[in-house]
């Protein structure tokens, strides 16, 4: 990367490569690769790497990760001198800074004025996250948060019946439990319990192509109530944090089911809080998609000395 000149954004990319975790031993491995496949000139001696998760000690903790990741064993393999290690979201809300209109889609729309305030980036993946953006001089500030693990609330009798349902085997439920990829699943599995069938599909990315093309019903609702909830949950983050700047709409799964996510109970479900739902009138939420952003704001956050 190299700093973008014209200040549009932090960095200009230079070379970008999208791989899947599942298909690497480890972390250390992907990045061998990348620099590997760079001019045999280059040389790189500081890294910022985004991910889900969290650092504790040498490790970044995320449970929806393939493989353990060591930092120290990223910079010894490497011959880093630096390595810097930034929450994922936190990376991607800080990228928003520099997204135009036409990077984005509409999901609510609003004759209100831009606002200057808290901007919530979130979004479904392996994971469920969340950051927010704090505008700001010199520079912004990111807050990386855990929203994902606050406790699922359902809002109407069906998702009553999910809830007590996927209580049965774990002590706590979080919204991750039910909007995530993993959290598809579990949707679905649920209401193949509560139809009384039992369940064919045994992948998220199999549940979500099963209910676009309308081809199996318990599909077709889990995705229905994903939908639901997450204008729900959006709706209550909006709330928290006070996010008159916006919301981006992020992660792997949201783009996929863009149609369906338009035509869905979100935008009822996100206006659906009460007193609050002139606050939210106010609130654009838009769609992005993940791609390169996350790389530029690591890179951003490292050369602005956040990380």
């Amino acid at each position: 990367m190299s700093r973008d000149p014209d200040g549009t954004r932090p960095v200009t990319v230079l070379q970008y490569h999208r791989y899947a975790c599942a298909e690497w031993p480890s972390l250390t491995a992907v990045l061998q690769d990348f620099v590997g496949q760079l001019d045999r000139s280059v040389h790189v001696s500081r890294c910022a790497v985004a991910s889900a998760g969290y650092v504790l000690g040498d490790a970044i903790v995320n449970d929806n990760l393939p493989w353990p990741v060591s930092i120290r064993d990223i910079r010894d393999s490497l011959g880093i001198e630096q390595l810097a290690v930034v929450n994922d979201f936190e990376a991607v809300a800080y990228a928003t800074q520099f997204l135009s209109q036409a990077d984005t889609t509409a999901v609510i729309d609003t004759d209100a004025l831009p606002a200057e305030g808290p901007v919530l980036v979130m979004g479904p993946g392996t994971g469920l996250g969340s950051a927010v953006l704090l505008p700001g001089k010199p520079h912004a500030t990111v807050l990386a948060t855990e929203a994902g693990q606050i406790a699922l609330a359902p809002g109407n009798e069906r998702e009553i019946e999910i809830l007590r349902y996927l209580a049965r085997d774990r002590a706590y439920v979080s919204f991750e439990h039910a909007l995530s990829g993993p959290g598809l699943l579990n949707l679905y599995r649920a209401l193949c319990a509560l139809r009384g069938q039992a369940p064919v599909l045994t992948l998220p990315s199999q549940v979500t192509q099963s209910a676009l093309e309308r081809s199996d019903d318990a599909a077709v609702e889990a995705l229905d109530v994903f939908c639901g909830l997450l204008g729900s949950f959006v709706g209550d983050l909006c709330l928290l944090y006070g996010a008159r700047g916006g919301v981006f709409l992020a992660g792997g799964i949201l783009p996929q089911i863009r149609d369906v996510l338009l035509a869905s109970s979100f935008r009822q479900r996100f206006f659906n809080k009460g007193v609050m739902r002139a606050f939210l009138q106010q609130v654009p939420v838009r769609l992005m998609e993940h791609g390169q952003h996350g790389v530029i704001g690591a890179a951003g956050l490292y050369l602005d000395g956040r990380t």
